[in-house]
């Protein structure tokens, strides 16, 4: 069956950088954009950043556009996301995503699979 497993999430001081992964098995990684999401307590899930399926194009949310960095290994079934200069407000438990969809979403609707999620703590 189809697994996203998301890794690297931890507790870090405002202005510290953390990177994720999200490792994938049980689909065609490449036919799949891949994206990272995240929820907040007491907030809705929120799209943080997406890439195509060649790795070639990265879409962002404002609030972290030039502090995140998305991408992805085809050969290694994997989708990273690379956080700077990191902000209390990014404390939410973040969230891996794949879809068919023929391109990066920031709707959470068009996202078939998701991971568990691993926890970013930043602390001021």
């Amino acid at each position: 069956q189809v697994q996203l497993v998301e890794s690297g999430g931890g507790s870090v001081q405002a202005g510290g950088s953390l990177r994720l992964s999200c490792a994938a098995s049980g689909l065609p990684f490449s036919s799949h954009v891949m994206a990272w999401f995240r929820q907040a307590p007491g907030k809705e899930r929120e799209f943080v950043a997406g890439v195509d399926r060649s790795g070639g194009r990265a879409y962002y949310a404002d609030s972290v556009k030039g502090r995140f960095t998305i991408s992805r290994d085809n050969a290694k079934n994997a989708v990273y996301l690379q956080m700077i200069s990191l902000k209390p407000e990014d404390t939410a438990v973040y969230y891996c995503a794949a879809t068919t969809y023929y391109s990066v979403s920031y709707d959470s609707r068009e996202y078939g699979y998701w991971g568990q999620g691993t926890l970013v703590t930043v602390s001021s």
